[in-house]
């Protein structure tokens, strides 16, 4: 009886550890901002920038370097709730949190300032 529980268990961690790992590994690659919304006041220059300089490179050891509002470099990021949320820290470790929409060619990071889409490079 105990073996079996523990079998179900570990089937059970097993499939969510691959499907959580397969929404890290859609996200891993590098990314161009293509569209900006922004939720609230944003001057055009600094739209205009994030279209313009806008970019995120994630790799599969966690790291993020790129441009959104500010550069970004020697970042972190983590994916939860199944993929659906993502935080990215800065190289000072402030967070910024996203919920995210991840396909094959498409990244969509909404937060409470502004929802930016991205595509692959």
């Amino acid at each position: 009886m105990k073996k079996s529980v523990f079998l179900t268990y570990g089937i059970a961690l097993a499939i969510l550890l691959i499907a959580c790992n397969n929404k890290r590994n859609d996200l891993v690659d590098s990314w161009k901002v293509t569209g900006v919304e922004a939720k609230k006041p944003l001057s055009d220059s600094a739209k205009n920038e994030i279209l313009a300089k806008g970019t995120l490179t994630f790799t599969k050891d966690g790291h993020v370097n790129g441009f959104l509002e500010s550069d970004i470099d020697k970042g972190s990021y983590a994916l939860t709730k199944k993929g659906k949320n993502l935080v990215i820290k800065d190289q000072t470790g402030t967070p910024y949190p996203f919920e995210c929409k991840i396909t094959d060619d498409q990244l969509i990071l909404d937060s409470e300032d502004m929802k930016i889409t991205l595509v692959k490079k």
